[in-house]
């Protein structure tokens, strides 16, 4: 496996929380690990460029240390959905320039860590939608399941959403998003018996915990598992 694609049920479920983690889980295998943010959009200006505090959290949880630019090719100013950030900004979002970033990652580090944005039908250009880009690398999907109200269709849907593209579900992450939601053992029970790929872990709600912490919560397969 030289890469994986993290999407979630929906934008603010803990994607870059789980995208963080897992690349200190594998690194603390054994294995370098890069991230890469697809179109991050919602950037502040600072004396090198635009930067998105997400893509700058998968910098400094990846080895070995990669500039910005690398994890993320495309920085856009407005906190908007990525087609409509890249127009405002007069940008197009070009699967080869995701492909060729993917690839020099990929020859820095034994696995890449790619990290949607949104959900999995939120397009990145007019042209664009990730499965695009999960096909041309054959990327396996991890999906990072927001732990709040509406979690069980939300992920049922994303997960049958997932295979109806022709990508292959290997696993996913239980993210609690939202600590005052009710009976999250049995939501929880009801997702890994519905879900059709093995549970990696479930991060607790801690708001500005270090990722390297929150790494003891995933299980990293083996390899033959």
């Amino acid at each position: 496996m030289s890469g994986l694609f993290v999407t979630g049920t929906d934008t603010g479920v803990g994607k870059t929380l789980a995208s963080t983690a897992l690349l200190h889980a594998l690194r603390a295998g054994g294995t370098d690990a890069a991230g890469m943010k697809l179109p991050a959009s919602g950037c502040e200006e600072t004396a090198e460029a635009w930067r998105n505090d997400d893509a700058l959290s998968l910098v400094a949880a990846s080895a070995p240390r990669l500039s910005y630019a690398d994890v993320n090719p495309y920085a856009l100013p407005l906190p908007l959905a990525p087609e409509i950030a890249a127009r405002r900004a007069g940008v197009e979002v070009r699967l080869e320039v995701l492909e060729a970033a993917y690839e020099w990652l990929h020859n820095q580090s034994n696995i890449v860590v790619v990290e949607g944005v949104g959900g999995w039908l939120a397009p990145l250009s007019a042209s664009l939608d990730r499965i695009d880009l999960v096909r041309v690398l054959r990327l396996p999907v991890v999906l990072v399941v927001g732990m709040r109200l509406g979690c069980i269709n939300h992920a049922r849907l994303t997960a049958r959403a997932i295979a109806a593209d022709g990508a292959r579900l290997v696993d996913w992450i239980a993210s609690h998003a939202d600590p005052e939601m009710q009976c999250q053992d049995e939501k929880f029970d009801i997702l890994r018996q519905r879900l059709d790929a093995p549970c990696r872990g479930r991060l607790p709600h801690m708001p500005g915990a270090d990722p390297l912490l929150l790494a003891q919560y995933l299980t990293i397969p083996q390899p033959g598992q």
